[in-house]
């Protein structure tokens, strides 16, 4: 067999994120996520619940899907990855949860509008959103091995850059050829492709489907071209893998960076996470957009992102990770503190005549922040951990890293839950990712920018 180049190991890499980056901006944020709210809130409003009501309990069922996909993923994500470190085989794991990613996705086409199974749309969608988070660890894990400490930030960022463009590209087929608007058009005045009835909503059911085909196609590059590189498994089975994931915790007493950084990262990803996870439903909840609005605020955001997440590759390579993440922490704090100050009514307080389009342009605007600095702070934060990871096991290095970001994965989208449902409003209910944001800030003070790798 021909040896593979670094640059086509490389790009292989970036496939992974063009061809995952659609759960995220598909499912998550931008057409599954919101069409999940309106059928639920419509199907909540059907129970003689007033608007207010319906919409928060429904923005508190989204998050209940969240929470607990977020526990699943926190807790298995460390001895999994532990486990590979062990056998020193990562390929056959990423295969298995890209079978879950496909099969979850896939499924999502079954939830119909009438609400009526929305608890299968959240199963369906938690079994992807599972599959996609466990890849993605062991994928990262590769990022030691693909550059020197210096390259890796740029191509980080790149990665990132590449897997927006994927999701620009993503929503906008899905927008002109399927998602169909109150007039059971789509965007460009065209019937749901392939004969899909728009009285159904077919179009928007068949995101999930659609999602799934992307992902395997353009998982081929990344299987062709990307091998196992990680150091060799040091032999055992779950044992063994536990033993090693203990030694790994017992030791973070000793390396002050490393365990603040992972608490850290744990608060402000969750909070970043949280965004996206209720960007587009607080769109169609709190400002009544359409998912045909939200589709076209989403394609604002995943270019934004694309474009910041290459210049902040740049700007990592020059100045390092973590002035790159403090930076995007901070105007993240600045869009949530503008989005949970306004709705259809008013800003900060200020009355806005009946009918103003203001409250849209400004979320527009945070739709730019949200994605730009979303991924710029997703690709910084991917490159500091580099410079944290043991190279003897980057797997279960990537894999405490999975864990800080999803073990209290729960905790965003409960706090917004339950805030939510404490002040029955689905704007107010946001304000809790404002102080996990301000808390990781905080932590950061302890990181070392050079990283730590010794025990």
């Amino acid at each position: 067999m021909a040896a593979i180049s670094q640059r086509k190991r490389i790009w292989g890499w970036f496939f992974f994120d063009w061809a995952s980056q659609p759960y995220h901006t598909l499912l998550i944020t931008f057409i599954f996520g919101p069409y999940f709210a309106s059928v639920a809130a419509e199907y909540y409003l059907g129970t003689g619940l007033p608007e207010a009501a319906a919409d928060a309990r429904a923005q508190a069922l989204w998050s209940t899907g969240l929470t607990v996909s977020g526990l699943i993923i926190g807790l298995g994500a460390p001895i999994m990855g532990a486990f590979a470190d062990t056998t020193g085989r990562r390929l056959p794991w990423i295969i298995v949860f890209s079978a879950m990613y496909v099969v979850g996705a896939a499924a999502i086409w079954g939830m119909v509008p009438d609400g009526s199974n929305l608890w299968f749309g959240l199963f369906a969608f938690g079994i992807g959103f599972i599959g996609a988070e466990y890849a993605l660890i062991f994928i990262n894990s590769q990022l030691p091995s693909l550059g020197t400490e210096e390259e890796v930030g740029a191509i980080s960022g790149s990665g990132f850059a590449f897997g927006y463009a994927g999701g620009v590209l993503s929503l906008l087929i899905m927008l002109l050829l399927f998602v169909e608007q109150p007039s059971g058009k789509t965007l460009i005045g065209l019937d749901p492709a392939f004969g899909l009835d728009a009285a159904a909503r077919e179009g928007t059911r068949f995101v999930g489907p659609f999602t799934a085909l992307w992902f395997a196609v353009f998982m081929v590059p990344y299987f062709l071209w990307v091998r196992d590189a990680g150091p060799a498994g040091t032999g055992g089975g779950i044992g063994a893998a536990l033993g090693l994931l203990g030694k790994t915790i017992k030791g973070l007493r000793h390396r002050l960076s490393l365990s603040t950084y992972l608490g850290s990262s744990m608060l402000y990803r969750d909070a970043l996470n949280g965004l996206y996870g209720f960007g587009g439903t607080y769109a169609i909840l709190v400002l009544n957009w359409s998912i045909t609005s939200v589709g076209i605020f989403g394609i604002i955001g995943a270019i934004s992102a694309a474009l910041f997440s290459w210049a902040g590759g740049r700007f990592d390579a020059r100045f390092g990770p973590k002035p790159v993440i403090i930076a995007a922490i901070w105007g993240l704090m600045a869009v949530c503190i503008t989005v949970v100050g306004m709705d259809r009514s008013q800003i900060f307080g200020i009355a806005l005549a009946p009918g103003s389009t203001l409250p849209d342009a400004v979320f527009f605007g945070c739709g730019v922040l949200i994605g730009g600095l979303g991924g710029t702070l997703q690709a910084a934060s991917r490159t500091l951990m580099v410079r944290h990871t043991d190279p003897a096991a980057p797997t279960e290095n990537f894999g405490l890293y999975g864990l800080s970001g999803r073990a209290t994965a729960f905790l965003a989208p409960a706090l917004i839950g339950l805030v939510t449902t404490l002040t029955g409003s689905a704007r107010i209910g946001v304000a809790p990712v404002i102080g996990l944001f301000v808390i990781g800030l905080v932590l950061l003070h302890w990181v070392r920018s050079e990283g730590d790798r010794t025990p």
